[in-house]
C-alpha cells in the first residue's frame, strides 16, 4: 500500500525592513501554489516552551511531495523572487519530508 508524504518548507526569518520585504511576500504564495504548495503558518503569534526564545518570523508550507517542493525552490520563478528578500532580511530555510498518510507519531 502506498502512502503519500508531503513535505514541507520550515523558514525562520528575522525581518528588517517589512515594508520592503512585502514584495518577496506578496509574490511568493502563487509561486508555491504553482507547486501545489500552499502556506499553512505564515507569521502569527510564536510562544517557545523550551530552547532560546524564538523571536523569528515562522513560515510553513506544505506540498504534495518532496520533489515538488524541491522543483519549486530550484525553480526560476522561485530564484527570481530570492532578491526580492535578500536586503531586508535573513533566512534559514529548509525543506522536510512529513510522515506518510496514516503514520502515527
Amino acid at each position: 500500500m502506498s502512502h503519500s508524504m508531503s513535505a514541507y518548507f520550515v523558514v525562520r526569518a528575522i525581518v528588517e525592513d517589512p515594508v520592503a520585504f512585502q514584495a518577496y511576500a506578496s509574490r511568493s504564495p502563487c509561486v508555491i501554489a504553482n507547486f501545489g504548495g500552499r502556506h499553512i503558518v505564515r507569521g502569527g503569534k510564536v510562544l517557545t516552551f523550551e530552547g532560546p526564545q524564538e523571536s523569528r518570523r515562522i513560515t510553513i508550507a506544505e506540498f504534495p511531495d518532496f520533489d515538488s517542493a524541491e522543483r519549486c525552490y530550484r525553480s526560476e520563478a522561485y530564484q527570481a523572487i530570492i532578491p526580492l528578500r535578500s536586503s531586508c532580511s535573513t533566512f534559514e530555510f529548509v525543506l522536510v519530508d512529513g510522515l506518510p498518510s496514516g503514520a502515527g507519531a
